[in-house]
């Protein structure tokens, strides 16, 4: 029988290849050159899956230790690069890859995060950071704003992904089960968020926008 550590494994190495190809495939769409790419590619795929490594004290991180992540991260790279026209005939590519990632990112870092002892609320929160840094740091690089500060159900599909990892652990469901469960939720949500528009409420007068306003309504004539 599989054991945990090895499923957790998987799952981390299943995160970061399709993480590695999201940035992969937003390098190209911003022209930079192979290595470039290859890059944006270990970024995207691996400084979730550090940070939340630095974060329990798992250190040095696996990403930095274990050669098949910067393996893998290379080959989503190369694979996008000489065969970027057959990948992005998928819809939104980059949203999609971006999805499978933050699944499998969400769902093995909150699982790693319970191996290590973490609180479920903790483990939870871990979980969700560490599906989004990855993207987050991609679209630093890439001088954008973080699809998670913009996105449909970006950090709250995460969430819910990891949180049902942790509830299956408290109630003694089988970590496979739970993991899969949390990870069709996770994909589930920011898919369907993706593709009908799903989102939170946001403001709808910006700080500028406000000051002007303010300022228009104090010059009108009294």
């Amino acid at each position: 029988m599989i054991t945990i550590e090895t499923f957790v494994r998987i799952l981390d190495l299943g995160g970061t290849f399709v993480f590695a190809i999201s940035g992969a495939l937003a390098a190209v769409n911003r022209r930079l050159d192979i290595f470039g790419i290859l890059v944006l590619s270990f970024v995207a795929g691996n400084f979730g899956g550090i940070a939340r490594d630095l974060l329990i004290g798992a250190v040095p991180p696996a990403a930095l230790t274990d050669g098949r992540y910067l393996l893998v991260s290379v080959l989503a790279g190369l694979i996008t690069y000489f065969l970027y026209s057959g990948v992005d005939r998928l819809r939104t590519p980059v949203l999609l890859f971006d999805a499978a990632g933050l699944a499998f990112f969400a769902v093995a870092g909150a699982q790693k995060a319970i191996g290590f002892g973490l609180s479920p609320v903790m483990s939870a929160l871990l979980g969700m950071l560490t599906g989004i840094g990855g993207g987050m740091t991609r679209d630093i690089l890439l001088t954008e704003i973080p699809q998670v500060l913009r996105s449909d159900l970006y950090a709250v599909a995460a969430l819910a992904g990891a949180s049902i990892v942790v509830i299956g652990d408290v109630l003694g469901v089988s970590y496979g089960v739970s993991a899969l469960t949390g990870g069709a939720l996770c994909f589930g949500l920011r898919y369907m968020a993706i593709r009908h528009g799903w989102h939170l409420p946001s403001a709808h007068l910006s700080a500028q926008g406000r000051a002007e306003t303010d300022s228009s309504n104090d010059k009108k004539p009294h």
